[in-house]
């Protein structure tokens, strides 16, 4: 198979395409999958400059977490999919104790059953390709921080891949009494479109100067330093930068453990078109520019997410 790999830590210079790389194996717990589109996501790569390097799984490595595409071959103990089912998922269960050897950047990849769910009937193979690591990630957030209905939350980053379904997730699935989010000037629109009360422009005003406290603020950025003035005194501020527990109190950081469960219990919000995917409008990136998707990555700039599609 046609696959993205490197053979060494670095910039975007060290992934290559490998024309003839081996279709692995599925075990008895784990299905093969057709990869039809994949998306990339910040941990891609930190991994691939060297961030996981110390517990990382041995090179080459295929990135990519994010994955849609039907499967093709099933192991003995899989129940819950078959051959020709459509599936979603993150391929890597645990993104940093268990970082897994072959992602989603190729034309096949194997992924353990408990990941995946079947890909909601009403969206594309790109627009599933692009939720699973992000929205999972923003719905465990809102879990540890005991979030309910009638709080009000600071998301900060709205427009990220993961701060556009914090947004999402606290209004239609939480019930939050209110929402706000920061942005750049040009994404205040879109912050309101995706269900924010109140829209920051982060370039003209801070956000931890506002008279109003928050019960949750969700830092998708990593200004927790910061957040913390913004919450509720019995408040929490939820962050995704910087691994497990690495935070004091009223700091909550943790890492995702992917989870088909959470993607299978959202499904009917995907399909009843509340919560919505968010694609960068440059995107999506075919199988060839894989190097041009990741660069645009790491500027910082993109809105939503970046899905490479077709996959040959």
């Amino acid at each position: 198979m046609k696959a993205w790999k490197y053979s060494e830590y670095g910039g975007v210079e060290v992934l290559e395409i490998d024309p003839n790389f081996e279709v692995g194996e599925a075990k008895d717990d784990e299905v093969l999958i057709k990869v039809v589109a994949a998306s990339l996501n910040p941990i891609d790569y930190k991994r691939r400059d060297g961030l996981l390097k110390h517990f990382d799984s041995p090179l080459p490595i295929i990135p990519g977490y994010d994955v849609a595409g039907v499967v093709v071959k099933v192991g003995s103990k899989v129940k819950k999919l078959k051959e020709g089912d459509e599936v979603y998922g993150d391929v890597v269960e645990k993104a940093f104790a268990e970082p897994k050897q072959f992602g989603s950047l190729a034309e096949f990849t194997v992924a353990n059953e408990r990941v995946l769910a079947l890909k909601p009937k009403n969206l594309d193979f790109t627009e599933a390709a692009s939720l699973p690591l992000a929205m999972e990630t923003a719905y465990e957030g809102l879990e540890r921080a005991g979030f309910s209905q009638g709080k009000s939350i600071l998301v900060l980053g709205g427009a990220g891949g993961v701060g556009s379904h914090v947004i999402q997730l606290a209004k239609h699935v939480f019930g939050a009494s209110k929402i706000a989010a920061t942005s750049s000037t040009g994404k205040l629109d879109l912050l309101k479109s995706l269900g924010a009360d109140i829209a920051i422009d982060y370039t003209k005003q801070n956000f931890e100067e506002l008279p109003e406290k928050f019960d949750v603020v969700y830092d998708a950025v990593g200004q927790s330093d910061r957040a913390v003035k913004a919450v509720k005194e019995d408040g929490k501020v939820v962050s995704i930068i910087g691994g497990e527990g690495t935070a004091p109190p009223p700091v909550i950081s943790f890492v995702l453990t992917s989870s088909g469960e959470i993607l299978r219990k959202l499904n009917p919000y995907l399909e009843s078109g509340k919560v919505k995917p968010l694609l960068d409008p440059k995107g999506p990136f075919p199988f060839h520019k894989v190097k041009e998707a990741f660069s645009y990555l790491e500027t910082h700039r993109a809105t939503g997410k970046l899905v490479i599609y077709p996959i040959p």
